[in-house]
């Protein structure tokens, strides 16, 4: 690894930590050339998951194109980042598990979905009213009998 300061290539490592519930290793270096310490981040490659979109084009899986989604659902509501970071990870990981190189653009909305209904209600409502495109009144209405739905049959 090259020192950030005087790029030389000779450090040594001082202190290693899991992050990102493990999915990543943070490294604490200091440079045997000038001593001065710089952290560093491994992060596991993963095989890239392609989204089908409607009309049928393919894009690699976006995980910041995830967070402002769920970014803007969640805007004026009480949830912090560390929370939202968390629910884009887990989206991710159940992406990532459950498909090997392709998933549909309306299977990651679902997926989105899914997880906003254990977040926040609003933020899930405000969601699906884009997702779904939704067109009046009647689509809202539907959308919150659903959401009230699952949550009387979890009590």
């Amino acid at each position: 690894m090259r020192c950030p300061y005087c790029h030389v290539d000779n450090d040594r490592v001082l202190d290693s930590r899991g992050a990102e519930g493990g999915y990543m290793v943070r490294r604490k270096r200091i440079c045997n050339s000038c001593q001065r310490r710089f952290s560093t981040a491994e992060k596991i490659e993963k095989l890239s998951v392609r989204v089908v979109k409607s009309d049928q084009t393919r894009e690699p899986l976006d995980r910041e194109k995830i967070r402002r989604g769920i970014e803007r659902a969640c805007s004026k509501r009480s949830i912090p980042s560390a929370i939202i970071e968390r629910v884009v990870q887990d989206i991710e990981t159940d992406i990532y598990t459950n498909y090997e190189s392709e998933v549909t653009s309306a299977q990651v909305g679902d997926i989105v979905m899914r997880h906003l209904t254990d977040l926040d209600q609003v933020a899930y409502i405000r969601f699906a009213s884009v997702y779904r495109e939704f067109d009046d009144a009647q689509d809202f209405i539907q959308a919150i009998s659903n959401i009230v739905g699952k949550r009387t049959k979890r009590v």
